[in-house]
């Protein structure tokens, strides 16, 4: 009997073993997988993206051959019982080719499972035979390549689990209607993924309780989300960032699927409101992203309630107040990031509780006071960004470091004192920003060598900049403009640098030079920023042939551009700036063949205007020698923007090209050139023109109609030429028009204004000057009633703005103080009216009082008659106001006290009398604001009142008069009043102060200071 037992156990194991030796495969899918495998190629330059995710890419079907059993191929996997081929993975195998409808993929019919993911199938459209599979349950083609619609049939597989279409940004597209049929057929999904497919359409109410994932990243996904989809009991995750017009709120009760909720991603959306308190409640979440979306309000205590969250993403919304105390409970946090918000208060310093963060940002809000102290516990950070937070004080000093610490970004704040020596000896650290604060001392050499990016500008930095940075050999960036630092640096710090590409040395007291000749900046450096740094040669830059940017302004650069700079530069340089050197040509400029920006002024530049290349947007040449005409190939620059030949010695006739070359031309500011003839008249219809400068110039004729097509423009100075003709009204149609200056010209007759006309003239106007014409008639009283800017009140913030543009700020000329004034910049709350030396005659209007933002008004020499009306006490902001050499008679208005931003008066060579106002500003002006007005009595004057006691002042004659000869208006007005009037106000010296210090420009040294500042 044992016997017998033992023979039936060696047959059945003998049966076992030959049955595990038989093939389980088909013939028919060994034959349909090897077709497969023919079909496609491999090609390893596919499917990289694996490596990034954890999964290593290798060709799966390399290792297919005919003699093996298929289901034991990579990738394959059968049913145990039949045999059939109910598994196919070939993701991350490098495939490359196509899949059409006559694959033979398609006979393998018992596929439960097929996965083809990170291989590229050439933008073929997916076969809608992939909808015939009875049995699949998980279908992924993410990252396939496939492109085109995806079929309907695809919503047939009724049995599908999961479905993962994600990551075809090549135009692969859902109907919406398809999208809605997918989501109702499919009642057994539990994952679906559609991420980057173009679906453009609302979200259907009624999903799937059996969903856990859905993800529908940047699907174009608009209008209201439903609410019904926080009750899905199943739900996971909930990722639909990048749909930027959807919208929605988060409800304020708690959502049945917060039991179950792990991530929620609404980031780039329009989700808006407040940010509910039922947040809260979902205790399971680890994962919040609400970034860049726009919610207000609070940030609601309840978020201390979500113990268990590891990422806690809210940057780019508008949420104000404070930051909650309740976060101190969420000890679980790796990445904090509340950056870009209005959070105001100090930052609190309970970051020494987030043992396991890793990146922590508060950057751009508005908090007060000092660094957060507990921040340098964290012993795990990599990443922190405390960037513009309006922090001050020193930086802390730590015993222990931040070990793990990558990049450190302070920047933009007011921290003081020096930088502690911790940050130097930080041994992970890469990137590094603190510009822009108010630190002090010097640079450190940096432990970690690994450093790739410093920035250190503006800042009060000092002492030599050290030659230790020459060991930091992975470096690509490198800021330290703007700073104190001094001594002379060799260029061969940097020589061994290969990984540098950008240097920006500029605005310190350093002296750059190479101590031999072959000594060189390595060829990396892509971009260059070294004004004012006492550069003489350009031999350091030899090997420099892939600049892009290229600034070398402020220095003392000689004679001509050498050949082979034009020669290494010539196909990388689109921003070159050379301005105030000394530099007398550069030939063949052209050769630049990327300009975008070329800027030269202020050199000694002579002969005939170098022409740039057709790409440029922005030219400056003013402020040079150059002679002739303007080359016609100037009309050739199809692509400018900006083109600034101001202050040279060019002659003959404005080209008729510059009107009509271009519908980008926004600036044309020629002023100050010799240029004869009339003003070009075929301004087109639709161009982009902004400015128009033809300042002190021979032009002739009169003012052309076609500015009225210039619908843009804002700034027209055609001053200090020969122009005739009357006012030209039909500029008042232009409605941007700010300021319009035809002084010192030979215009006539009386100013008419079209009252018929629909819409107000000259609605934004703030400076009009119609100084030294022929103008005759009244006061245009119905032009004054138009100037609606000059009735506006400006914000009076410190962070002024001017007119102009990022690259180009506008300047205009007038008079102040009696003398001719070049603006360098003009302010946009600068207001003006200059009438002087015309022909005007009858009274001032009272009307005038209206324009109450006005701060100079100048209707000196004139015929005007009658009294000073008091209505001009009103008009509150006034800092100039001269009246003087008129026939104006009757006392000084009494209300012309209160204005307390004056510091310029005039009201000499005119008929008044009586007494001389006094308190505020009438305290600080001197004879010569009266002088020529016999009837005038008291101070400043000697000439008493009658009502004054009989006995003359000391110093006085019995005629009356003063005995010192100082009342020659000629002579100016005192430095007692201007310094007093300068004084008063924060804007009114911010406007005036610096023109009556610098009456005939700006110096060079500020100018360079003020006006092109950068790295």
């Amino acid at each position: 009997m044992e016997r017998l037992i033992l023979l039936f156990f060696c047959l059945l194991v003998q049966a076992i073993v030959s049955s595990s030796e038989n093939q389980l495969c088909h013939n028919d899918q060994t034959s349909a997988l090897l077709q497969i495998k023919n079909a496609l190629t491999i090609d390893e330059s596919v499917s990289l993206e694996c490596d990034l995710s954890g999964e290593h890419p290798y060709p799966k079907t390399i290792s297919w051959n005919s003699s093996t059993d298929c289901c034991k191929w990579d990738g394959v996997t059968c049913d145990e019982l039949t045999g059939e081929v109910i598994g196919l993975d070939l993701s991350c195998s490098h495939l490359t080719g196509t899949i059409d409808s006559n694959s033979t993929l398609f006979q393998l019919s018992h596929l439960q499972s097929l996965n083809l993911a990170h291989n590229d199938f050439s933008l073929s459209q997916i076969p809608y035979k992939f909808g015939l599979f009875p049995s699949l349950r998980h279908l992924n083609l993410s990252n396939t390549g496939f492109s085109g619609g995806i079929p309907s049939e695809i919503s047939r597989l009724s049995k599908l689990i999961s479905l993962d279409l994600s990551g075809n940004f090549e135009g692969l597209k859902l109907e919406p209607h398809s999208f809605k049929h997918l989501l109702q057929n499919l009642t057994q999904l539990r994952e679906l993924d559609l991420s980057g497919i173009e679906i453009s359409s609302v979200l259907p109410r009624n999903l799937s309780s059996s969903l856990r994932i859905l993800s529908l990243v940047s699907t174009g996904l608009y209008g209201k989300f439903p609410d019904s989809v926080f009750d899905l009991p199943n739900l996971e995750r909930l990722i639909l960032n990048s749909n930027f017009d959807l919208q929605g709120h988060l409800p304020k009760t708690v959502w049945k699927s917060s039991i179950s909720l792990k991530e929620l991603d609404l980031s780039s959306t329009s989700f808006s409101g407040e940010l509910q308190g039922s947040v809260g409640y979902i205790k399971s979440l680890t994962y919040l992203d609400l970034s860049s979306c726009k919610f207000s309000g609070a940030i609601p205590e309840s978020l201390g309630n979500l113990t268990r969250i590891e990422n806690l993403i809210l940057f780019s919304n508008n949420f104000t107040g404070r930051v909650p105390l309740s976060l101190v409970s969420l000890e679980q946090l790796i990445r904090f990031d509340l950056s870009a918000n209005n959070l105001t208060g100090e930052i609190p310093d309970f970051f020494g509780k987030f043992r396991k963060l890793k990146d922590l940002s508060l950057a751009d809000n508005s908090f007060t006071g000092r660094f957060p102290v507990s921040v340098t516990n964290l012993t795990q950070l990599e990443s922190l960004d405390l960037s513009n937070t309006s922090i001050s004080g020193p930086i802390p000093p730590i015993v222990s470091g931040f070990p793990a610490l990558v990049l450190l970004f302070l920047g933009e704040n007011l921290l003081t004192g020096e930088i502690p020596s911790w940050v130097f000896r930080l041994p992970s650290l890469k990137y590094l920003d603190m510009k822009s604060n108010n630190l002090s001392g010097r640079i450190e050499r940096f432990s970690s060598e690994e450093m790739v990016h410093i920035d250190l500008s503006d800042n009060k930095l000092r002492g030599s900049i050290p030659s230790s940075l020459s060991k930091l050999v992975n470096l690509t960036a490198l800021y330290l403009s703007s700073n104190n630092f001094s001594g002379t640096l060799d260029v061969g710090t940097f020589s061994n640098l290969r990984q540098l590409r950008h240097l920006g040395l500029s605005y310190n007291s350093i002296s750059l030079s190479a101590a031999h000749k072959e000594i060189a900046l390595p060829d990396s450096i892509g971009n260059l920023w070294l004004s004012s740094c006492d550069i003489r040669e350009l031999d350091f830059l030899r090997e420099a042939k892939h600049l892009g940017q290229l600034d070398l302004s402020g220095n003392k650069i000689r004679g001509q551009i050498p050949d082979w700079a034009l020669s290494n530069w010539g196909s990388s340089v689109y921003y070159l700036n050379l301005s105030f050197n000394s530099l007398t040509g550069i030939n063949n400029l052209n050769r630049f063949e990327n300009l975008v920006y070329v800027d030269l002024r202020f050199n000694l530049l002579r002969g005939s205007l170098p022409v740039p290349s057709s790409t440029t947007q922005i030219f400056f040449a003013s402020n040079n020698n150059l002679t002739g005409e303007i080359p016609v190939l100037v009309c050739n620059l199809s692509s400018l923007v900006v083109l600034d030949l101001s202050n040279n010695s060019l002659t003959g006739m404005i080209p008729k090209c510059l009107s009509s070359v271009s519908r980008s031309l926004s600036v044309l500011d020629l002023h100050g050139n010799r240029f004869h003839g009339t003003i070009p008249g075929n301004f087109g219809t639709g161009n982009r023109l902004r400015t128009l400068n033809l300042y002190g110039n021979q032009l002739e004729g009169t003012v052309p109609r076609s500015l009225a097509k210039c619908r843009l423009l804002e700034v027209l100075d055609l001053g200090n030429n020969n122009l005739n003709g009357t006012f030209p009204n039909w500029l008042g149609s232009l409605p941007g028009l700010k300021v319009l200056s035809l002084r010192s010209n030979r215009l006539n007759g009386p100013i008419n204004i079209n009252t018929s006309q629909t819409k107000p003239a000259f609605p934004e106007l703030r400076i009009f000057d119609l100084s030294h014409n022929g103008f005759t008639g009244t006061l245009p009283l119905e032009l004054f009633r138009n100037f609606k800017a000059m009735m506006e009140t400006y914000n009076t913030d410190p962070s002024l703005k001017y007119i102009g543009e990022t690259f180009y700020k506008d300047s205009v000329t007038v008079m102040i103080k009696g003398q001719d004034v070049k603006l360098l910049k003009v302010l946009s709350i600068f207001t003006a009216i200059d009438l002087s030396s015309n022909e005007f005659e009858a009274i001032i209007p009272v009307s005038i009082g209206s324009l109450t933002s006005l701060r100079g008004l100048n209707l000196s020499h004139n015929n005007l008659a009658g009294h000073i009306p008091g209505s001009l006490g009103t008009i509150l902001d006034l800092e100039s106001l001269d009246l003087s050499s008129n026939h104006l008679d009757g006392e000084i208005p009494g209300e012309l006290v209160g204005l307390t931003f004056l510091s310029v008066l005039n009201l000499s060579q005119n008929h008044l009398e009586g007494r001389i106002p006094q308190g505020n500003q009438f305290n600080t002006f001197q004879n010569d604001s009266y002088f020529g007005n016999d009837g005038l009595c008291g101070v400043p004057l000697l000439r008493r009142c009658k009502d004054d006691a009989e006995k003359p002042p000391p110093g006085e004659d019995e005629d009356g008069e003063d005995d010192d000869d100082d009342s020659d208006f000629m002579h100016g007005f005192g430095w007692r009043s201007v310094m007093i009037g300068y004084g008063v106000g924060i804007v009114p010296g911010l406007v005036m102060g610096p023109l009556i210090f610098f009456p005939t420009g700006i110096p060079k040294w500020l100018q360079q200071k003020l006006l092109f500042r950068k790295h």
